[in-house]
């Protein structure tokens, strides 16, 4: 038994079948919208649905287990935070790419080799026959939220710095409902939207960008549900809070990048500039 002591201060973790399942959930879910899309069967991709969330649920559950158990050392603890840096940096990229087609559009719209585009959009931007949202109305009022949740978060985080449990719970309660709320405005605003996305590049572009954007909101949310759940029962304190500090940074994130999404998207794009060469 002596020779099997633990002498280091990483976690090796035990043998798990998250892995191998969540891979397989992914194909199962990437053929099942496939087929949707090709009208075969819905079904396929709601097994796959099933199983993705499974996986998360018991993945992240046995990660929770393991911090709790003692097993998140300074030293792994450190390692989760560069794994979770690089991953809010892979997000950004993947927000880059809806950006970089948002400005394509925007900047080239009146390209003279790109004659197609120009007979589609009429070479302005907005394109010819879309009637772009307000920024000042739901738009903005959506920026509020967000900022808003931005300071009960933090507040949620200091009072949880200074073990002030009912400051953490009434914090993370005042955000998670701020996070609903944003979520239905932006419902409300889909609705009253005066384009698709099929048909035109501005409305492929919009609802990528904020579309992908307002599934980033939901996750956050869930993931403070969770938190929330957790500081209840007593799980975080000043100094072991790890799960909480994520939440806290991927909240900023979705906050920081919904001030692009309105600066460019709503309020530039809705000024109407037509570029000529």
């Amino acid at each position: 038994m002596a020779a099997h002591a633990k002498n280091h201060d990483y976690h090796l973790v035990n043998p798990s079948p998250w892995p191998a399942l969540g891979g397989l959930a992914a194909f199962v879910i990437a053929i099942g919208g496939i087929f949707w899309m090709r009208d075969v069967t819905p079904w396929v991709f709601f097994v796959g649905l099933v199983l993705v969330l499974y996986t998360m649920y018991g993945w992240w559950a046995d990660v929770i287990r393991e911090g709790n158990a003692g097993d998140h050392t300074p030293v792994v603890q450190m390692h989760h935070r560069y794994g979770m840096i690089l991953f809010i940096v892979s997000e950004i990229m993947f927000f880059v790419a809806w950006f970089w087609a948002y400005f394509d559009g925007f900047f080239r719209v009146d390209d003279i080799e790109q004659f197609a585009r120009v007979a589609a959009t009429g070479g302005v931007w907005p394109p010819v026959g879309i009637e772009v949202f307000n920024p000042w109305h739901l738009p903005i009022f959506n920026t509020l939220i967000l900022l808003t949740s931005g300071t009960t978060i933090t507040w949620a985080h200091h009072a949880l710095l200074h073990n002030d449990r009912e400051g953490l719970k009434w914090g993370l309660v005042l955000t998670v409902a701020l996070g609903a709320l944003f979520t239905v405005v932006q419902a409300i605003e889909y609705a009253s939207a005066g384009f698709s996305f099929s048909g035109n590049i501005y409305g492929a572009t919009f609802f990528m960008a904020t579309g992908f954007h307002g599934f980033h909101v939901l996750v956050g949310t869930i993931f403070l549900i969770v938190c929330l759940l957790r500081a209840m029962a007593g799980q975080f304190d000043a100094k072991n809070h790890l799960g909480f500090e994520f939440a806290a940074w991927y909240w900023h994130f979705v906050d920081v990048v919904w001030l692009f999404l309105f600066a460019s998207v709503y309020v530039w794009g809705s000024w109407g500039f037509a570029f000529h060469h």
